[in-house]
């Protein structure tokens, strides 16, 4: 019987490569771009506000990886589970693990997965998660990173059974900057457009692009400031992002925490505080801060930046774990 592979055109299979399964492969990634277009040569897929996994499978082994490395096993044991019952036994598989808020994706909202690393207690949080998979690199003994991407997804439609946690990501072939303006209508935070012949690159590329609605990006949490009032655990965190080897001050972000975030992360910043302002920056006011060591990366999204390089209208959408702190930069758009 024909398989997925047997039925890609000769051209495609002509760039497999017969290879055992890696243990680690880097993940491709986006760069930020304001040059919305529309083009036959790409395809158009929605931007998910999850967390980036990678999914190895050998036999009855299930691996789910952060783009760090960082096992994820134990916080969607329902993913593994999903990936286990396919039928396919030898393959690694790229997508983004989600939660909603009625049809909207939400960090915030996965936040509470992501804190949990006991697999039964995640299975009983009351927070639905679904892995929406959208390329493949290995099946069946092959790579198949070098094949062109609308051939990957084509494979990745055909091979699995998609159902209730396992779900494979659409896309468009036409229309690019009209779809971006319906995901903007829908609340989504936007859409990656894909260059539908391109190689599956292990580094950030310009072969896939991101077009936002919304700003949003991850900072280095430097400090932190007394709570006032009835407020509990902190007022806002003082957040910055490299520039070289210099942390960068970007801004005071005293919104979007519940209750239970304020006390846990008030806990884990109180144990990493010290003495010295961990900025480069020498204009920023220290009435009532904590400095804190730049361990801790969170996501935050705004307005825009001011002139004068500050983060406007920031909000607090969750802390992130697959981003090393001095690999966060301020994102530019290309184009």
């Amino acid at each position: 019987m024909a398989t997925a592979l047997d039925r890609l055109p000769d051209e495609a299979r002509a760039r497999l490569k017969k290879r055992p399964q890696p243990s680690w492969t880097q993940p491709m990634l986006a760069r930020l771009s304001h040059d919305y277009f529309s083009d036959s040569d790409w395809i158009y897929e929605r931007k998910f506000d999850g967390e980036r996994c990678l999914a190895f499978r050998r036999g009855n082994d299930v691996r789910l990886l952060s783009r760090n490395r960082k096992g994820l096993n134990a916080h969607y044991p329902e993913i593994a589970d999903a990936l286990r019952e396919q039928k396919e036994d030898d393959f690694i598989v790229d997508g983004e693990i989600v939660a909603f808020e009625g049809n909207v994706t939400s960090f915030s909202r996965l936040q509470k997965r992501m804190q949990v690393s006991d697999p039964e207690e995640a299975r009983h949080s009351g927070v639905a998660v679904y892995y929406y998979v959208f390329d493949i690199l290995h099946l069946d003994g092959q790579a198949t990173t070098r094949v062109a991407l609308r051939h990957r997804k084509s494979i990745l439609k055909s091979v699995f059974y998609y159902g209730n946690r396992l779900r494979f990501t659409a896309h468009r072939n036409r229309e690019g900057e009209k779809y971006l303006r319906e995901a903007c209508r829908r609340g989504w935070e936007g859409i990656i457009a894909k260059r539908a012949d391109s190689i599956y690159r292990h580094s950030r590329s310009s072969d896939w692009l991101k077009f936002k609605c919304v700003n949003q990006q991850e900072f280095v949490i430097g400090g932190y400031t007394e709570p006032q009032g009835s407020r509990i655990g902190f007022g806002a965190l003082l957040v910055g992002y490299y520039e070289d080897d210099d942390l960068r001050y970007a801004g005071k972000v005293g919104t979007g925490y519940d209750e239970d975030m304020l006390r846990r992360l008030s806990d884990r910043l109180t144990s990493i505080e010290r003495k010295t302002c961990p900025f480069g920056d020498t204009d920023i006011a220290t009435k009532g801060v904590h400095w804190v060591q730049p361990k801790l990366v969170g996501e935050v999204g705004f307005t825009e930046w001011t002139s004068d390089g500050r983060l406007r209208h920031p909000r607090f959408l969750g802390l992130r774990r697959d981003k090393a702190p001095e690999d966060v930069v301020r994102e530019r758009a290309e184009g």
